[in-house]
């Protein structure tokens, strides 16, 4: 997906009148549309439910246009099906739709909505929606894990996190958010 801007934010239900049309446009009339409480995802769609969803807190944050590009990019999922993920199919579906985005956003997440606040002790900033459950260290400070490094994490409500003193390898190369 494209990079969201921030600026006017859209107005929710202006979102709402833009995915019922394209959904009225492009799918049958058993698809439908719905606001999710994702943090950190812009869109889905759902197969099973055949449902198109937009993460509210996102959208009310991002430009209409960035908005609009999501409800293209998850249109465009509907249209090609669940086994074109990312691919041919879609890509050229989605460029049909008007789609002008990657396959990802790499914009602002609602970090306001993360439970979990870790710091290295050079002061880097990470967020987790998930309690950690294993030892990282800061990928800002040092490439590889490094317990010199060590992440320490604490909840929104003060708890401190309890973790394995094992590194999970996804969080070895972890790199502070801005």
């Amino acid at each position: 997906m494209v990079s969201p801007t921030i600026g006017r934010m859209s107005e929710l239900r202006q979102v709402r009148r833009w995915a019922e049309a394209l959904i009225a446009l492009h799918l049958d009339d058993s698809w439908s549309f719905a606001f999710d409480n994702a943090a950190k995802r812009a869109g889905l769609c759902d197969y099973g439910k055949k449902r198109i969803s937009v993460s509210r807190h996102l959208a009310a944050r991002w430009e209409d246009d960035d908005v609009h590009q999501t409800l293209l990019h998850e249109v465009a999922h509907a249209m090609a099906g669940p086994q074109a993920g990312h691919g041919p199919k879609w890509k050229r579906i989605a460029a049909e739709l008007g789609y002008v985005g990657g396959t990802t956003h790499s914009g602002e997440i609602a970090a306001e909505r993360a439970r979990w606040k870790g710091f290295c002790k050079k002061g880097h900033t990470y967020v987790r929606f998930r309690r950690p459950t294993r030892a990282g260290s800061c990928g800002k400070c040092s490439r590889r894990y490094d317990p010199e490094n060590v992440i320490l994490w604490t909840s929104v409500d003060g708890q401190e996190a309890v973790l394995s003193t094992a590194p999970h390898r996804a969080m070895r190369r972890t790199t502070p958010r801005r």
